[in-house]
Parts: C-alpha cells; structure tokens; sequence
C-alpha cells in the first residue's frame, strides 16, 4: 500500500489521512511530493483523479480524497475500530466529519495550514463564525473521557487536526475546553512526528503564506 503526500508544512489533507494510517497502525509506503511541481502531477497521473493528495494506492486499486481514504482503511483493514463504538457516537462523529469536509471555507483560506509559521491574520465575520462553530465542537471532548471528541481517538479526530495546527499558527484564542481539546491534540506522539517532520521541510509555497509574522 502506498500513500502519496504533499508538503507536511501545507498539506491538510495529506495529515487527515497520515493519521489514520499512523492511529490505526495500518502499514503503507507514504510517497511525499511536492506540491504543484511538474513531478507531484506526473506521479498522480493515473493514482488520483483529480490530481491531488492525498493518494492511496493499495494493489490495483486507487482512492482519493481523505475521508474516503479513512473509511476504506477503516473498513478494510481495521474491523471499524476507527469509529466510536456506539453507533449514536459513530454517525454523529461522521457528520462531523463531513462537517469539515463541506464547511469552514472562510478559516481554510484565511488561515491556511502553515505548521511553521506564526502569523496574524484578519478575522473577519465569516471566519469568526467558523470558529465559533468549531469552538462549540471542540467543546464535545469535555463531555468524554479520554481527551478526543468522543473518548478515544477516532477519524473525526484526524478530520479536525489540521484546524488545530492552525489554531496554533495564528493564535487563535478559544473557550477553556476547547482549547484544553487542543492542547490534547499537540500532545500526541503521532502528530508531534509529522510536525517535527514538517519544521525541516524548506520549500515555501508562496499561496500558504497568509499573515504578518507575531512573536
């Protein structure tokens, strides 16, 4: 199985689907690329339909987009360990999954992900209100044990691990359990890995650089 990648510094969705490979202890060959070079096209010539990443490659077949990606993974490989349990737990953490998926465009393209970087961005209204709404999702983990949305670590989780990091680039200031829920996040061994990994890449992509630098 092969995972193909962008750039750990920029690339969400690459991370989404990193960490349910990474979370799951699924076994891949994670092909980096660089972002919108010649080579990151010509390699997902034939592997990704739309010619983004992330890109998995298992035998013959071939899957984009990350959480069809983690459903696969799941389903496959993991007996459904990758959801909550309780099936009224479950489809609430696919809704918000899907949540992400559809949603919070305002914050994306303000605040893109920049692991990197620490920067202020201007907050308008719309970006306010997405994270308001995720503010009020982060909230959900104080109502668990285990320090995740919904206990353990699950794929929503990974869905919302990119908005974290962004958090954490541009300062962005929460209710308490919302940023203790962060806070958890940072602290796990696995996203420390692609982060430290992230801080040693040296390619700039010029699209991803919002915001004034801020001590």
């Amino acid at each position: 199985m092969k995972l193909f990648i962008g750039n750990k510094n920029y690339s969400s969705w690459s991370l989404r689907a990193w960490l349910v490979l990474e979370h799951l202890n699924i076994d891949a060959q994670i092909i980096p690329l660089k972002l919108f070079t010649e080579n990151f096209y010509s390699e997902l010539s034939g592997i990704s339909a739309t010619k983004k990443v992330p890109a998995l490659k298992d035998g013959d077949f071939n899957l984009c987009e990350s959480l069809a990606i983690a459903e696969y993974i799941n389903e496959t490989y993991c007996n459904g360990r990758g959801w909550p349990k309780e099936n009224k737990k479950r489809a609430h953490a696919r809704a918000l999954s899907a949540e992400m998926i559809s949603s919070f465009h305002a914050l994306r393209n303000a605040m893109p992900m920049n692991i990197r970087a620490k920067r202020w961005v201007n907050i308008d209204t719309a970006v306010q209100k997405d994270i308001q709404r995720i503010d009020a999702i982060f909230n959900l983990a104080s109502q668990q044990k285990g320090g995740y949305l919904f206990g353990d670590w699950s794929i929503v989780d990974a869905m919302y691990a990119p908005v974290v990091l962004r958090f954490v680039t541009y300062g962005v200031f929460l209710s308490p359990n919302a940023q203790h829920y962060c806070e958890h996040v940072m602290q796990c061994p696995i996203l420390q890995k692609w982060i430290t990994e992230a801080l040693k890449e040296t390619d700039i992509v010029p699209e991803d650089e919002a915001g004034i630098e801020r001590n």
